[in-house]
C-alpha cells in the first residue's frame, strides 16, 4: 500500500508498507476508510481510486471475512505506526496514516459530491439524484452536494420560467423527506423556484437541508451571468432570472460551517472574504460550467478560492449534453486549504466523489501562514450589507440604552441594526437609526457594525423620501452629551426635509437639541400613535416579503 501526500513543508513523502499476500487487499473498504482530504494523491495518480469514479465502473473485490485481524497483521499495523510517527512526527502524511491505520470506521465528516447530467424531464431527474443520494448515504457520506439545475434544464427560457417550483411543493419536500429518511444533511445547488412578484423571472435557489429535513439556509444567486459580444455570444440570465438580494452566514452542518453560493459567484473572491470573516471552513460552488469557461477557468478558479482563503471549497456540477443548445463541463471536485484536489468525479455521469473534511488540517494552514490576521484593514475593509429581519418575527423589544423600545414601534431590522419612530419628532417623517449592540461613541463600533448602521440610514433614507415625494432629509448624529446626546445608545436622527420647513434652514440643528429637552412638554406621542406610524413604514420595506 503507498501513501503519499504534499505538505507545506515538503514536496512529497511517500511510505511503502508491505505484507504478505494474504494481509491487504485491493478493496474499496480500505480505500474508503482513508481521510482522502487529508492529502491529494493518498493513492497513486494511475490507480483509479485515486479519484472516486462513477457509478457503472465496477467495485474493488472486497474481503470475504470482515471479522477481526489476524494476530500478525495487527502487529504489522501497530509498528507501521510507531515507525511512521517517528520519522515523520508532526507532519500530515503521519497524522493521515495513524487515522487510516488505526480508525475501525470511516470519518464522520465524510462528503459525496455529485455530478449529474440534467435533462427537461423532472422525474427523471428526481430519481437520479434520488440514487445519488442513497449510494452516498451506503457509503456513509455525512452530507451530499448537488450541482446547479438539479431540478431541470430546459432548451427555452420560457419553459425554464413556466416549469418554476417552489421551497414548499411537492419537489423539494421529497428530497425533505429523503434526507429525513436517510439521516443526512444535503446541498440542493440551485432549482428554478418560483417568483410571486415577476411571472417573468425567477429566483435560482441554493438550499441546505439538514438531516431532519428542515431547511436551514436559503440562498439566491447574486450574479447572474449576462454576456453580449456582439456577432459572437450573447447570453442574459437577468432576462429569466432575479437576483438575491442579501448574502447569509455560513451555517453550521456535521462537516463544518458552510458557506453557500452558486455557480457565476465564484468569478467574486469578495463573498469568499465575506464567508471567511464570518466563520466559513466550507465554501460550496454548485455549478454549471459551459466547456470552454470549464477548460480554462474551472479548476483554477477553484483552487484559488481555497488557496487566498484557506477554505475546503466543494464543487458539485452538471455535466454533458443537456440538450441541442447546451452542454456543461463536468469535472465536480474538492479542493482543500492548501489547494490540492482531494476528490475529483469522473467524466461519466451519473457519478459521485467522496472526500472527509479535515479540519484540524484547516486549522493548521490558517495557524501556518495567516493571512487573514494580516489584512490592512485600517487602508480597505469589504462592507456587507446585513440581511433585512422583519421585527416582528425578532425579539418582543428593543434596548435603547437603559429605555425599552417596543417591537411594535420598530420599523426596520437587521442582525446588528434597528430603526424605530421618534416619541417626540421634530418633522413628520423623523425616525432614529441605533446599533443593536449599545454603546456611548460611535468610534465603539466595530468596522461591520459601523458599515450596516450607515447603509441601514441610506436605505432608509431614500425610501422615506420617496414614501413622502421629497428630495431632502437631514441626517445627523449626535456623538456624546456635549454634543446634543441625551439617550446614551449611539443614534442617528433621519428627519425628511420639506422646502422652508425652517425659517432659516439651520434652525433644524436647535429644534433638534431642544426638543426633547423640557420636562414640562406634554407633546409626546403615545404609544399606540408611534405603533400606527411604524406599521405604516414597515410596510414599506418588508411588502415584498
Amino acid at each position: 500500500l503507498e501513501l503519499s501526500s504534499p505538505h507545506p513543508a515538503e514536496s512529497k513523502c511517500v511510505v511503502t508498507l508491505k505484507s504478505s499476500e494474504r494481509g491487504w487487499e485491493s478493496n474499496t473498504n480500505i480505500c474508503d476508510r482513508m481521510p482522502r482530504a487529508s492529502g491529494e494523491g493518498l493513492l497513486p495518480d494511475c490507480d483509479p481510486r485515486r479519484q472516486t469514479t462513477g457509478l457503472e465502473k465496477p467495485a474493488y473485490r472486497k474481503r470475504k471475512n470482515k471479522g477481526l485481524l489476524r494476530f500478525s497483521e495487527i502487529l504489522f499495523l501497530r509498528l507501521a505506526m510507531i515507525y511512521l510517527r517517528n520519522i515523520f512526527s508532526g507532519t500530515r502524511l503521519a497524522k493521515s496514516a495513524f487515522r487510516f491505520l488505526s480508525c475501525g470506521k470511516m470519518s464522520e465528516a465524510l462528503i459525496a459530491v455529485c455530478q449529474m447530467r440534467s435533462e427537461s424531464n423532472t422525474e427523471k431527474n428526481w430519481k437520479t439524484c434520488e440514487y445519488l443520494m442513497r449510494t452516498a448515504r451506503d457509503r456513509a457520506a455525512r452530507m451530499v452536494f448537488f450541482p446547479e439545475c438539479f431540478d431541470y434544464m430546459e432548451m427555452s427560457r420560457r419553459e425554464s420560467v413556466e416549469n418554476a417550483l417552489t421551497e414548499d411543493g411537492e419537489f423539494i419536500g421529497r428530497f425533505r423527506s429523503l434526507a429525513k429518511e436517510l439521516d443526512v444533511w444535503v446541498s440542493l445547488g440551485g432549482f428554478h423556484e418560483k417568483c410571486n412578484q415577476d411571472s417573468k423571472r425567477v429566483y435560482n435557489s441554493h438550499l441546505i437541508i439538514d438531516s431532519s429535513g428542515n431547511v436551514v439556509l436559503k440562498y439566491r444567486k447574486l450574479h447572474l451571468f449576462d454576456v453580449d459580444v456582439p456577432n459572437e455570444v450573447s447570453v442574459r440570465e437577468s432576462d429569466y432570472t432575479l437576483a438575491g438580494e442579501h448574502i447569509p452566514p455560513p451555517v453550521g452542518t456535521p462537516v463544518g460551517m458552510l458557506s453557500a453560493s452558486t455557480c457565476y459567484d465564484l468569478r467574486f473572491p469578495e463573498l469568499c472574504r465575506i464567508a471567511r470573516q464570518r466563520g466559513a471552513e466550507i465554501l460550496c460552488f454548485p455549478s454549471a460550467f459551459m466547456i470552454n469557461t470549464g477548460m480554462a477557468h474551472w479548476e483554477v478558479l477553484l483552487r484559488s478560492r481555497a488557496i487566498d482563503y484557506q477554505c475546503y471549497v466543494v464543487a458539485a456540477a452538471q455535466f454533458g449534453k443537456h440538450n441541442e443548445k447546451r452542454s456543461s463541463y463536468g469535472h465536480a471536485m474538492v479542493v482543500d486549504p492548501w489547494g490540492n484536489v482531494v476528490a475529483q468525479c469522473s467524466n461519466t455521469e451519473p457519478s459521485l466523489c467522496f472526500a472527509s473534511i479535515d479540519l484540524p488540517f484547516l486549522q493548521t494552514v490558517r495557524k501556518r501562514l495567516p493571512v487573514m490576521d494580516h489584512l490592512r484593514q485600517d487602508l480597505y475593509r469589504t462592507a456587507t450589507v446585513c440581511e433585512r429581519l422583519d421585527p416582528h418575527l425578532g425579539k418582543e423589544s428593543y434596548a435603547f440604552a437603559e429605555k425599552v423600545i417596543p417591537k411594535s414601534c420598530v420599523f426596520y431590522s437587521t442582525r446588528l441594526t434597528y430603526a424605530f419612530v421618534n416619541r417626540k419628532p421634530v418633522v413628520e417623517g423623523h425616525v432614529l437609526v441605533a446599533p443593536q449592540r449599545c454603546v456611548t461613541k460611535l468610534s465603539m463600533l466595530d468596522a461591520e457594525e459601523v458599515a450596516d448602521l450607515f447603509m441601514c440610514v441610506q436605505e432608509i433614507e431614500r425610501t422615506l423620501e420617496k414614501f413622502y415625494g421629497l428630495s431632502s432629509s437631514t441626517v445627523c448624529l449626535q456623538d456624546g452629551p456635549d454634543a446634543g446626546q441625551t439617550v446614551k445608545h449611539v443614534h442617528v436622527h433621519v428627519l425628511p426635509r420639506r422646502r422652508n420647513d425652517f425659517t432659516e434652514n439651520d434652525d433644524v440643528y436647535v429644534a433638534l437639541e431642544r426638543h426633547d429637552k423640557d420636562p414640562s412638554d406634554n407633546s409626546w406621542r403615545s404609544v399606540e400613535e408611534m405603533s400606527k406610524e411604524a406599521a405604516v413604514f414597515r410596510n414599506l420595506f418588508y411588502q415584498r416579503q
